[in-house]
């Protein structure tokens, strides 16, 4: 089965509005690198963490949210933070979805329309119910 793809339209007024961009899922390993890298840094900086969470993997990630990830140091949280800026592509034109390219620094120019493709992100690759991530927890 191939990586989920998402489409995602900017569509809160200013710069980027109409703009649409392709999200790509990580492969499984890259994700579960991902996770590990993230918890490793919230417990090396003493970020209280729930139980089990360090082999929870994505799924414990996503039921924390990105708020913990927002509790690192910036310099830690950057290279994360990039990483997940890679799974972002252009779609240029929104009505020829088969056109995808690799994003510019010009293709986004609102710190929100940032934000909101980086919850896009998230949403990716937590992509199950609340109760799924509870389950895996428990589980750990």
């Amino acid at each position: 089965m191939a990586r989920k793809t998402r489409q995602y339209t900017i569509t809160s007024a200013g710069r980027d509005q109409g703009k649409s961009f392709q999200l790509l899922e990580m492969p499984a390993s890259q994700a579960e690198k991902w996770a590990i890298r993230a918890v490793l840094a919230m417990i090396k900086e003493g970020i209280e963490l729930p139980d089990g969470i360090e082999s929870a993997g994505f799924a414990g990630l996503a039921r924390l949210g990105l708020a913990f990830i927002g509790k690192l140091p910036y310099e830690v949280a950057e290279p994360l933070l990039d990483e997940m800026f890679q799974c972002v592509r252009m779609l240029p034109n929104s009505n020829d979805k088969s056109v995808v390219r690799d994003l510019v620094e010009s293709d986004i120019e609102e710190v929100a329309s940032r934000l909101k493709l980086r919850l896009e992100v998230w949403k990716l690759h937590a992509d199950f119910s609340a109760a799924a991530a509870s389950s895996t927890l428990a589980h750990a």
